[in-house]
């Protein structure tokens, strides 16, 4: 059993790696050729493009290894099958337990593969690549909205620790791809939500641990007899209070990492990257459904491939008159199509309907694994 083990793996692995490079391959070509347009803009040119795309393939290696593993060994079996090799192996005492056990180990080398490229690699290298086109193209990271973007903060006694003493909110004009910010106005409220002060600057950059430093700052305070109703206007014109200052420091939770997340898609940040905003979010009792389900599905995500595993399993019982190989691969790839889309449609439907993040992830591998077990039930009975 170890030499049949040995030679599965053998065999799946080849499968496996040949299908993912043909995916991959196509990915970039067709990523290449949409970064085409992109060239000549600033520094950026077509080396440069090329790198991009290059940085692009731990991504794409995380997003097709679950269908990658679904056409290759469907691919792998079927060539077992084709050979009569399923046949001879059923005949010695292979059960088909057995055989799901051989690819269950096989598909968790896989798991882990596909479980360090999503948490690590690939939001490292989407990131790398993200930052090197916005400098050599000369363009500032902005948010979709005209007023620019928007993040809300607590304001805490000691700084980032201590009781809750107000919230603020950050609205800044442009975030450069160096972490730079241009056209800061920062409004700070006191735990009844009544105005305190609000802060306008030219410039802001992240000098240390949760301090930012502003430049070019005016600032206006609003003391609490302004916000009585028995104020009058002499209170007001001696009570505001306009400065100007050259710097000024401000503690706050907010980090160039956490504003990154911003403009980062959900789908291609680490499962640590997700917790701590999502962390945040609630914190600041803000929504965190789209950030939950990516969560929940970066955790799963990489099961799915012992899933696709299980899905191919059935073709390796399928004798050639069932169907040649090419059918049998036609039919992987339109799963594999069906998993991916399905995959989506449920996390825009979870959106809209505040289903369960847990659930949402679970429920598209969950389905394609019943109908895995459906069909290995009816082929053993046929």
């Amino acid at each position: 059993m170890r030499v049949l083990q040995k030679y599965f793996a053998t065999e799946l692995v080849r499968g496996i790696l040949f299908v993912l490079a043909a995916l991959l391959a196509l990915s970039m070509f067709f990523d290449l050729m949409g970064e085409l347009k992109s060239v000549g803009r600033g520094a950026y040119q077509l080396q440069h493009a090329f790198l991009y795309v290059l940085m692009g393939t731990p991504v794409y290696v995380y997003e097709m290894m679950p269908i990658a593993a679904l056409i290759g060994t469907i691919w792998t079996l079927a060539q077992f099958a084709a050979r009569s090799e399923m046949t001879i192996m059923r005949v010695s005492g292979m059960s088909t337990g057995m055989a799901a056990m051989m690819l269950a180990k096989i598909g968790a080398v896989f798991v882990l593969f596909t479980f360090v490229f999503g948490e690590v690699l690939s939001p490292v290298a989407s990131e790398m690549a993200e930052k090197m086109k916005q400098q050599l193209q000369g363009n500032a990271v902005s948010q979709e909205f005209r007023s620019g973007l928007w993040t809300k903060d607590l304001i805490k006694e000691s700084g980032v620790t201590g009781k809750i003493v107000g919230s603020r909110f950050l609205n800044v004009r442009e975030v450069r791809s160096t972490g730079e910010l241009r056209e800061v106005k920062i409004y700070e409220f006191d735990n009844s939500f009544r105005l305190t002060g609000i802060l306008t600057a030219a410039s802001g950059k992240y000098v240390e641990a949760n301090i930012w430093e502003f430049t070019d700052v005016s600032e206006t305070l609003f003391p609490n007899i302004v916000l009585t109703q028995e104020a009058t206007l002499e209170d007001l014109k001696t009570a505001i209070s306009v400065r100007a200052l050259p710097s000024k420091k401000m503690i706050s939770e907010v980090t160039p990492d956490l504003i990154a997340v911003l403009f980062a898609d959900p789908d291609r940040m680490s499962a640590s990257d997700l917790s701590a905003y999502t962390r945040h979010l609630a914190e600041n009792r803000q929504h965190t459904e789209r950030y939950e389900i990516a969560f929940w599905k970066k955790i799963i995500y990489p099961f799915a491939v012992l899933v696709m595993m299980a899905l191919a399993l059935p073709f390796g019982y399928l004798q050639a008159r069932a169907g040649g190989v090419s059918l049998k691969i036609f039919s992987g790839i339109m799963i594999g199509v069906s998993f991916h889309l399905l995959n989506t449609l449920f996390s825009h439907l979870a959106l809209l309907n505040t289903w369960p993040a847990l659930l949402t992830a679970l429920t598209p591998s969950l389905l394609f694994l019943m109908i895995a077990i459906l069909a290995l039930r009816w082929v053993e009975r046929h």
